[in-house]
């Protein structure tokens, strides 16, 4: 699907994450701006899943600034507990939780639980929509399997990056090169999808 989208509101006011999917977005020809160029303000994510996120973000940067709008919504899933903290992962702890408080939370769930039972994955859900009302928005997903740590390595990152540890490359997430996660992480996987999808250059 070829689209001739030149400039896209990314529904998000972090510079980091804006500077990341310009990055991975190159050949493209697609220019990304924050939300926050738009005056769009932060909507409440009050959906039960990555997808129902994702589209309440998208769809909220695309009514407010009138141009093609891209969320992405990711956390992670641990497996003993039963799926959580996923889509509550930024508020683990609480609301407006730090990343430490939400480590610390993860930790102290899985303080009795065996390294054969700590499997984890982190999802990525990323939604592009063309318009407020496109019925049928692009949705691509990555998902990055590994295990979570009894205790935070590596000092690159954010969020869960310290605890959770990358069977592939023998490390935390925290512990990688930006340049290599970036490569094979969760959200890396979507927007190659995306690229696909949106048949841009390598």
């Amino acid at each position: 699907m070829s689209l001739e989208m030149k400039r896209i509101v990314l529904a998000s006011n972090n510079s980091g994450k804006v500077r990341e999917f310009g990055q991975l977005l190159r050949g493209c020809s697609i220019d990304i701006q924050p939300q926050s160029d738009f005056g769009v303000t932060e909507v409440e994510e009050t959906g039960l899943s990555f997808v129902e996120n994702a589209i309440i973000k998208a769809r909220h940067a695309a009514s407010v600034s009138g141009l093609p709008a891209m969320a992405d919504d990711s956390g992670i899933e641990v497996d003993a507990l039963v799926g959580a903290p996923g889509v509550y992962s930024a508020r683990f702890a609480g609301p407006q939780s730090s990343d430490k408080a939400n480590n610390d939370k993860l930790l102290a769930d899985l303080e009795d639980v065996p390294e054969q039972r700590r499997g984890a994955r982190f999802q990525c859900v990323i939604v592009l929509m063309r318009h407020i009302d496109d019925p049928m928005p692009i949705i691509c997903t990555g998902t990055w399997e590994g295990r979570i740590l009894f205790e935070p390595s590596g000092v690159n990152g954010f969020g869960y990056d310290p605890l959770f540890y990358v069977p592939t490359h023998g490390c935390a997430s925290a512990d990688l090169p930006a340049e290599v996660k970036n490569q094979i992480s969760h959200r890396a996987q979507a927007l190659q999808a995306l690229k696909k999808i949106l048949k841009c250059s390598s």
